[in-house]
């Protein structure tokens, strides 16, 4: 089926090469807004691409096949007969079939799209390579779920190592579709989460796929990480992308004075400045409502420039302009520009509310996955962004054990076995060292992310690229006019790399 291209705009959503991390719940309606500028930036690109291509005009684009196969719910144990369906997609409009490469976009923490293999930096490089653009979505996640997947008992066959074992029979299926050969030489693609997948997958499977690209892969697990917030407080530092130090003083003084506000218990006023949707009952609230400040700054710093006014530069604008009033009064005027940007009548601060939301089974096929996120982090990563050392800019409220302790409020999962699960995934994929072969570790040094993974060259075929000034999974997206130089530089070196590599796999088959 043909579509011109407007029609074939509308189909995108949202992808999923964001880390959700978990923060509080103004983090996530961030990560919702980011993802929609992402699609009207593939909508731009698509375009703009269509418009380059003056042959195609007549006939519109292809549409990308969207597909659903049978996959065991449990690789690792055959008495088991149940399966789910996954959903896929595939691209063949840039395909040379008898020798070209195969491109899997590898899906995560939310639904998939057809954007998935429409737009990005893989698809551009498969436009070089004349490659086939599949893609899979999570397992779990988006549409690829049954219907009580979301339960206690089957939420237990959600994990790395079941996706990984996915990838493997997708591998088969689409081999099998599309009569592939050792001449079709795969290489996977991943941003944040499925950055760490494309690196494991590369790793656990090398018979299956020659090369990985893991952008923003956070490869090793960590039950407090309180790098990210480090990482934070550099960036607000740094000038190279609008930051200062009076800036990050100025995040920092607020922050502390928010902590001895609530530490005396008298939080009217706060609720009033901030917009808070009911009054703040006890500690638990107290812990959300500083979580949802500081999601402000720690969103702007993760995803710097991926909104037009979502900044750090803008930020600190805001917070270092004493013509503003005191730094509490520049805090509250971010929060409301935030709120008003996000279409906030006011901010739920609710602890109940939260975990109310992330003990409800109902699937959704769509957006991004809060519940089963949560559940993997209790489950093997941690990943927990808190906020205890004296390095941190943000509130002392945003502590680990509040944030292990609804792993057992809600899965039943001890925070001594979240410690093991942890332990057990550095040991079973190697961390940051990973000791495999022909995988490109792509970060930018703004994101807080980039802490947990390969920022050095591993051997001559794992290779570590880091971006000056860029922040989570930017090689990702389509170019732009204002990419900057270490940005274009960084695209460069991975289509080099690649290109050396899919020779190196004609010349001696593997």
């Amino acid at each position: 089926m043909l579509l011109s291209p407007p029609l074939a705009v509308l189909l995108l959503g949202l992808q999923s090469a964001l880390c959700l991390g978990l923060g509080g719940q103004n983090l996530w309606l961030l990560k919702d807004k980011v993802l929609r500028s992402q699609e009207q930036r593939a909508q731009r690109y698509l375009l703009e691409s269509w418009k380059a291509f003056p042959a195609r005009s007549k006939g519109g684009w292809t549409e990308p096949r969207e597909g659903f196969f049978p996959q065991p719910l449990d690789h690792f144990n055959r008495r088991n007969n149940a399966t789910y369906k996954q959903r896929f997609w595939v691209n063949t409009e840039l395909w040379e079939r008898e020798q070209g490469p195969v491109f899997l976009y590898i899906g995560g923490e939310g639904a998939l799209t057809p954007y998935s293999v429409l737009a990005g930096e893989h698809v551009d490089l498969a436009r070089k390579y004349r490659a086939l653009l599949v893609s899979l979505e999570h397992r779990y996640y988006g549409a690829s779920i049954n219907p009580d997947g979301l339960t206690d008992q089957k939420i237990q066959f959600l994990s790395s190592q079941q996706a990984l074992a996915d990838l493997a029979t997708f591998h088969a299926f689409i081999s099998q579709q599309y009569n592939l050969t050792r001449s079709n030489t795969w290489i996977c693609f991943g941003g944040s989460y499925p950055g760490s997948l494309s690196a494991w997958f590369r790793l656990k499977f090398p018979h299956l796929v020659y090369a990985a690209v893991a952008s923003s892969a956070p490869v090793r697990a960590q039950l407090d990480f309180t790098a990210y917030n480090k990482v934070v407080s550099q960036s607000l530092s740094n000038p190279i992308v609008g930051g200062s130090l009076k800036c990050r003083a100025a995040v920092a003084h607020v922050f502390s004075r928010l902590d001895q506000i609530l530490k005396g218990g008298n939080t009217s006023g706060l609720e009033a400045d901030f917009g808070s949707c009911r009054k703040l009952n006890g500690s638990d609230d107290y812990g959300e409502f500083v979580s949802n400040l500081a999601d402000i700054i720690m969103g702007t710093v993760q995803y710097n420039q991926e909104t037009p006014d979502n900044s750090i530069a803008n930020l600190c604008q805001v917070m270092t302009n004493h013509s503003l009033g005191s730094a509490y009064q520049r805090l509250v005027l971010l929060n409301k520009n935030y709120m008003a940007s996000m279409e906030l009548k006011c901010v739920d601060n609710s602890h109940q509310n939260v975990l109310e939301k992330l003990r409800s089974t109902e699937v959704k096929p769509y957006g991004v996955g809060e519940r089963q996120w949560y559940y993997q982090t209790c489950a093997e990563f941690g990943y927990y962004q808190t906020c205890e050392d004296e390095g941190c800019p943000l509130s002392r409220w945003m502590t680990l054990q509040s944030q292990v302790g609804v792993c057992a409020q809600i899965f039943g999962i001890h925070p001594g076995s979240v410690q093991q699960a942890v332990y057990f995934t550095n040991e079973y994929y190697g961390a940051d060292h990973p000791e495999s072969s022909r995988i490109i570790f792509v970060n930018g040094n703004i994101d807080p992310w980039h802490a947990l993974s390969v920022l050095k060259n591993q051997s001559s075929s794992e290779v570590a690229v880091v971006i000056n000034g860029t922040a989570h999974c930017a090689n990702m997206n389509p170019p732009e006019d204002r990419d900057p130089p270490s940005l274009r530089q960084a695209r460069q070196k991975i289509d080099d790399q690649i290109g050396i590599w899919l020779a190196s796999a004609h010349q001696y088959p593997w």
